[in-house]
């Protein structure tokens, strides 16, 4: 369906809760390091992601330039960033798309908002918010890619 790619995660629940969620929509789960805790196979992430994270389609890169290699950036990889002004909902979603989502304490580094700046897409905030949780963004962007493309995956969800 599509893919979700965490840039270098800090906190193993929302990596469990995002695994979740990606098995929920049959996405593939692209994780790059380095990790802000051990590996990926520690108790917070299989709680979160209770007894799915076994069957969910998941793959880890040492860096993002290795992940460039097997994937390179095109115009199928959005950004999610508070840097922009495209709103995610004004992008056009296609099957197979690239969801990038940065550190929960930083987001994505500049270098790379600055290879893709036209790929890069924001969920708006009122009240002077920084930004939300990491897990809660991807869920919107999912939903929203998965909404615009549901007519060839509506027999998946019977």
């Amino acid at each position: 369906m599509f893919n979700i790619v965490l840039h270098e995660p800090r906190i193993p629940g929302n990596v469990g809760t995002i695994g979740r969620l990606a098995f929920a929509l049959n996405c593939k789960l692209h994780l790059i390091k380095p990790y802000g805790f051990g590996e990926i196979t520690e108790k917070e992430v299989r709680r979160a992601g209770l007894d799915y994270w076994f069957d969910l389609e998941v793959y880890e890169y040492e860096n993002i330039e290795a992940f460039w290699a097997k994937h390179p950036l095109n115009e199928r990889h959005f950004l999610a960033t508070t840097k922009t002004d495209k709103l995610y909902f004004e992008a056009e979603y296609e099957a197979d798309d690239y969801f990038y989502f940065g550190r929960e304490d930083a987001g994505l580094p500049e270098d790379i908002l600055n290879k893709h700046k036209e790929g890069c897409i924001t969920i708006p905030m009122t009240n002077n918010a920084r930004s939300l949780n990491i897990a809660n963004s991807v869920s919107i962007v999912a939903y929203e890619a998965l909404k615009q493309n549901f007519g060839q995956f509506r027999k998946d969800f019977s």
